[in-house]
This record gives C-alpha cells, structure tokens and sequence, in this order.
C-alpha cells in the first residue's frame, strides 16, 4: 500500500476557514468558489467536504470573493499543489477558461460546479436551471399573475446560469407576452447578483413605471430579497408576487410570510454530494462518461458539448412549504417565524 508523504501546502493558497493546509494520504479534491458569501455556499461546502473525507481524501478550498482575477490565481495556486480534480463555481465562465486549460494540461481535473464553463473536457454538475426557470415563470402564472406589467431582474451577465434562467422563463412566458397579456417593463442584469444592487435595480423599475409592476421575475433569493425590500419602501411587499430560487432560509420565511411567491428549492446537500462522489471517483481514474446521470449537454452560448449532470428542482409555495421541513432543511420555527396563525398549512 502506498503512502504519500505529508505536504505542507505553500504558495499563496488562501482557503476557507474549513480548509485545511495539510495535504494527507489520499487524493486531494478543491474547491474554488466564485464568493463565499452566500448563504446556500456554506451548505454545499458541508456536503462536499463530508464525501471527501469520507472516501480519505482532503478538502481544500479557496474563494475567489467576486474576482475573476483573483479565482485565476486561486486556481493556477491550486494546480502548482498538484491537486487532483477542481471544482469551480465559476465567477466569470470565460475568464476561467485559460484556468481549465492550464488545469488540463497540467493533468487536474476540473468540475464546473453550478456555473457552466464551456470546456470539453470538464464535468458539469448541476440543477437544471433552464428548468429552474420554467419552474417560476410557471408558478408565477398559476399562482402569482398571469398578465400584467412584468419585471425581470435578471442575475449577472457574465454567469450563463443568468440566461439559462431567463430562457426558461421566457419559454413559458411566450405565449402570454405574445398575445400581449404581459408586459416586460423593465428587464436588467444584477452585477454580482448582489441583493443591494438587485434592490438598487427595482427601485430603478418603480421609479421609471411609476410603481406600475405588477409581478417580478427575479432570479434568485438573495436578489428577491432586495427586490421585497425596494417593494416595501413603497408598501407593495406581499401585494406583487416575486420568485427566486436557491432555498435560502430567509427566503423560505419570506414565501410563509407571503412577500416571496416561490423559491426553486435545488438541494444544496444533493448536489453537493453528487459533485463530490463525481469528483472522488475522477481523482481515483474512473471515465467520467460512466458516471451514473452524466449526458452530453451542449446549451450554452457556443454551444460546446460538455458531460453533464443535472438534477431537478422543486418549487416551494406555501402549499409544499412541508417538504423542505420535512426535509430538515429549514426547521418549522425558521420557516414560520412571524406567520400568522392558521394562515399557512405548514406552519399550524
């Protein structure tokens, strides 16, 4: 049996609280997130790392806090430790792309976690998000407003999850827009997808309509959290529907309170563990193309044909707000907090 030595990890690695600069016996899987800042990043680490250390390998990880410079150097740090395979949440998906190839040539190999990058040879493993978009604007007509002044506050425009979403949308959307029973009156791009400047974005729209938006399209909880907030401010919250997706506990609260029509639950947990399975099983030499769920995907914007794994999401409304507490997602008291009795099912 062999026996690696142990390594200490020098350079410039700069890894997360949970990391550990220690290489052990075993394969070495990292992590690089595009901002660990969010809320649903902290989950997905936990899973992650839990597979990791399970199979005797070690987590590291580095975060790229809303650079694309700083993940390049995160990453070209990471392949000169010789790690094993990379996992990227990438922060812009073709600034990254030199990163894969050096990765690449270098033997590691890369996973794009959540963020699609158009490498051939990478893994890509995530929800389904043109799917995740389908799921709101679908939740939006059946539960929220089937026409009117519509705004979409869209996530960042150099994240392809951003237009991956808004296709959806706009796929289930058509027909009503087409026939002219839906008005998009405004439509933007949310820098970082940062709840500030999503919140700065919808008070743009209302300002520019007049308060004349009858539902918002917003792409993610974090966003939909500044959305309400701008919505509040001019006392609509909970009168116009807002979707997102993620989970995010706050957010959760949010749809039981009834300023938050849907979340896009994608199980952080889940896909964390699948990735990691993905990526322990591509350190020991396992084919990629062999992996259970992998499919060629080939939908993004030039068109490139990648190995994939997409999961599928579940919309959560007041009507299912059981399954993630249930789940052990989010615990009732969480969900509930400041609900009004008798008001929501979920919450009695």
């Amino acid at each position: 049996m062999k026996f690696k030595v142990l390594t200490l990890l020098a350079g410039a690695l700069l890894m997360t609280a949970t990391s550990t600069a220690v290489m052990a016996a075993g394969k070495t899987i990292a992590v690089s997130w595009k901002t660990f800042q969010e809320e649903r990043w902290k989950t997905d680490e936990a899973a992650i790392k839990s597979v990791v250390e399970a199979a005797g390998d070690t987590y590291v990880s580095t975060d790229a806090q809303g650079s694309a410079q700083k993940q390049a150097a995160d990453i070209e740090s990471l392949i000169s430790q010789k790690v094993d395979v990379i996992l990227v949440v990438a922060y812009d998906s073709d600034a990254i792309l030199p990163s894969f190839k050096a990765a690449s040539d270098a033997g590691v190999k890369m996973i794009s976690y959540d963020v699609l990058v158009e490498d051939p040879n990478a893994l890509y493993v995530t929800f389904d998000n043109v799917g995740v978009g389908r799921l709101m604007a679908k939740t939006m007509l059946e539960k929220g407003k089937s026409e009117g002044n519509f705004a979409f506050i869209k996530g960042d425009k150099g994240d392809p999850n951003a237009t991956f979403l808004f296709q959806g949308i706009q796929e289930v959307l058509k027909a009503q827009m087409d026939a002219g029973k839906i008005m998009n009156v405004c439509e933007t791009f949310t820098d970082g997808w940062k709840p500030d400047n999503a919140q700065k974005n919808m008070e743009q729209c209302l300002t520019s309509t007049g308060n004349k938006v009858d539902a918002v399209i917003s792409e993610n909880d974090g966003m939909a959290s500044g959305v309400v907030a701008a919505l509040d401010a001019q006392g609509m919250a909970g009168a116009v529907p807002v979707t997102g997706q993620d989970g995010d506990k706050a957010a959760l609260n949010r749809v039981a309170l009834g300023t938050q029509l849907v979340s896009v639950w994608k199980d952080a947990r889940a896909l964390g563990k699948v990735a990691a399975e993905a990526a322990v099983a591509i350190a020991d030499g396992t084919d990629p193309t062999t992996l259970a769920g992998v499919s060629k995907f080939s939908g993004g914007a030039k068109g490139v044909e990648v190995n994939a794994i997409l999961l599928a999401p579940n919309p959560i409304t007041k009507d299912n707000l059981n399954d993630v507490i249930d789940a052990g997602w989010i615990s009732k008291a969480e969900a509930c907090a400041g609900v009004a009795a008798g008001s929501v099912a979920a919450c009695n």
